[in-house]
């Protein structure tokens, strides 16, 4: 935790602000949760990371002016995107069950800077998992009133070089979004629209050098959840030519088995013998279900199945070619699932080019740190 500690004396951030959808949405969208036992606190905690470091390129180049423009493309994206601006709440018809409804409540966007360079920072030989935990944000989503809690983060950090990092995190309940719907590309196609065709200076309306008075203080900004006791060692796969996939049924359970048993193998790492599968079978619905693991050993059908499956890799997101502008593509990107528990699956099915049916299947392992 020392490497920890001493970034966290180097952060400081400086502004949080409500980014809400470009225009209101209507109809308003709704997601609903079903969940097969009690929810727990994964669905309130857990929660998809992705870092992009960027270099400066030219003199005028910096964060803040990046945050800035964030503030108008997120808003627009959003917009395109209305369920990461939404909130999670209970049904109204007394039950408990859990929906998201797009409300335009907004994502939050956080600006902080960080008292060393950027090469510093990457090159550092104490440079830990922890201490890039400090340039996203996440606050756990309030269980007793959910409908409060912001379901997506952007924190820009600036470093004393210039450079800077766009971190993101979003609520594991839309993770998917992100990883099949495009949803960063996106972004950044609107917000390089926005660059050009902006006729006057670089400098946004919102940039906080102009904005923040001497006397403005950040100590009553909130904190970030600690999401360092549980990370999810993660691993990707897709499953091709799977027609009709369902994991009510044995087949489907045996696939998610099959990208466990592989996962564990190559990560070195068990999973718990118990453990969440969420499974977005359908735009307006999200199952939560438990999948239990049966020995240690695969089945010969469950053999049969490895054919089907291929591993997937995080680079196939193509995070690696996002560039907020100017062609500034990152240096460095990370990212990971935090505040895994007893580790979970999610599995979402989704089209290949060839027009047959894939299920992309993420599992993220826990592997605990010493606090």
């Amino acid at each position: 935790m020392a490497s920890q500690n001493l970034v966290s004396t180097k952060l400081q951030i400086e502004a949080v602000l409500t980014v809400t959808p470009f225009q209101a949405t209507d109809p308003r969208q709704t997601l609903r949760v079903s969940v097969t036992e009690p929810a727990d606190s994964g669905i309130f905690r857990t929660c998809l990371n992705l870092i992009l470091y960027y270099n400066k390129v030219v003199d005028e180049d910096s964060g803040w002016i990046v945050a800035g423009w964030i503030k108008e493309s997120l808003s627009k994206v959003l917009a395109e995107q209305p369920m990461l601006g939404g909130r999670l709440r209970r049904r109204e018809d007394g039950n408990g069950e859990l929906e998201v409804v797009s409300n335009d409540s907004g994502a939050r966007l956080i600006e902080a800077k960080m008292a060393m360079t950027l090469s510093e920072f990457l090159g550092s030989k104490e440079r830990s998992e922890d201490a890039e935990a400090e340039l996203v944000f996440w606050k756990d989503i309030d269980e007793q009133n959910p409908q409060y809690s912001p379901l997506f983060y952007v924190q820009v950090t600036n470093f004393e070089c210039g450079g800077h990092s766009v971190g993101i995190s979003c609520s594991i309940l839309f993770a998917d979004l992100l990883l099949k719907e495009d949803f960063l590309k996106k972004w950044a196609d609107i917000h390089s629209a926005e660059l050009a065709k902006n006729d006057g200076p670089n400098t946004p309306i919102f940039y906080l050098p102009n904005l923040k008075k001497p006397s403005y203080s950040a100590a009553l900004y909130p904190s970030s959840s600690n999401q360092n006791k549980t990370w999810g060692k993660t691993m990707m796969f897709k499953i091709s030519d799977h027609q009709n996939i369902n994991l009510e049924n044995e087949s489907g359970r045996k696939l998610i088995l099959v990208c466990v048993e592989d996962a564990e193998h190559k990560v070195g790492v068990k999973m718990a013998s118990k453990f969440p599968v969420f499974f977005r079978g359908s735009y307006d619905l999200l199952k939560i279900e438990s999948c239990t693991k049966h020995g240690n050993e695969l089945v010969g059908s469950q053999l049969k199945l490895k054919n089907q499956i291929s591993t997937a890799r995080w680079d196939d997101l193509g995070a690696n070619e996002i560039a907020f502008g100017q062609g500034n593509k990152p240096a460095r990107v990370t990212n990971w699932i935090g505040s895994v528990c007893d580790g979970l699956v999610m599995a979402t099915p989704s089209s290949s080019v060839e027009g047959t049916c894939e299920l992309n299947v993420i599992v993220s392992i826990p592997c605990e740190k010493l606090i």
